[in-house]
């Protein structure tokens, strides 16, 4: 039987991947949005749980995981959102992002067992090494989630097997060194990463950290199998609001889909 996410990426043409943080500006308006995000051209959803020290996060999420959190989002909250979600949308991937400690006072076991419950498809741990994965990865390839791991500029050739090793579902390439909204590096250079982190992985490889723009999402999209935008979405969401926010989303997904004016 296929995933979800092995469904997403067989389709022919690059996936879009959205990120929002769960609970931001609050839970009913995040889940709003949440919900209309497959409408608007996305294909796998990056849901972000609030964490109180998100030290690979730039200023735009931080602040917005500072609102989530007053506005009383936490893990289970935003599991509960994916569950929300699963009511009407049985299709679309969804992704959860974030830092290892909530998950770790959670409990592996409990955490795991409620993203089943919940449809979640993977989990991205931003400060969870390989070295130290091995009890919660064993837990979620038991229950058929993927452990997706980050592959950066600094993930030399002795590195990059350790990192993809155990990683499923799809590999994350932070495309630049430092935070996240930060400046891509060039094209060149991804594309060259691109290339190389799939080599060593087998597995789909989708490019973030850093793409803002409809012009840089269709340039990553065209060496790698997906293209993420977090940062952009999350200003644009607090700045202007839901509609403006699923606006640039829709710019964003024809773009990396190759179907923008």
């Amino acid at each position: 039987m296929t995933t979800r996410l092995q469904n997403t990426f067989a389709k022919p043409r690059p996936a879009f991947v959205a990120y929002i943080m769960g609970g931001d500006p609050d839970l009913a308006a995040s889940q709003t949005v949440m919900n209309a995000l497959p409408g608007a051209g996305v294909d796998i959803i990056e849901l972000g749980f609030p964490f109180t020290d998100p030290m690979a996060d730039g200023p735009t999420i931080e602040e917005a995981g500072i609102r989530a959190r007053k506005a009383g989002s936490s893990l289970r909250a935003v599991l509960g959102m994916a569950k929300a979600f699963r009511k009407t949308n049985t299709s679309t991937p969804i992704i959860l992002m974030g830092y290892t400690n909530p998950v770790y006072h959670m409990g592996y076991a409990t955490f795991v067992e409620a993203a089943v419950q919940a449809g979640i498809d993977g989990m991205i741990l931003v400060d969870l090494p390989p070295e130290e994965d091995g009890e919660l990865r064993a837990l979620m390839d038991a229950q058929g989630l993927s452990l997706i791991r980050l592959a950066t500029p600094t993930t030399d050739a002795e590195r990059l097997p350790k990192v993809v090793s155990g990683s499923s579902g799809f590999v994350y390439y932070v495309s630049m060194t430092g935070v996240t909204g930060s400046a891509l590096s060039s094209g060149g250079s991804v594309t060259e990463q691109v290339a190389r982190v799939k080599e060593a992985s087998g597995l789909p490889v989708v490019v973030g950290f850093g793409v803002k723009t409809p012009e840089r999402a269709a340039e990553i999209a065209s060496v790698a199998d997906g293209v993420v935008v977090g940062s952009a979405i999350v200003e644009t969401l607090h700045e202007n609001g839901a509609d403006a926010a699923l606006s640039l989303v829709k710019t964003l997904a024809d773009a990396t889909h190759g179907t923008a004016d």
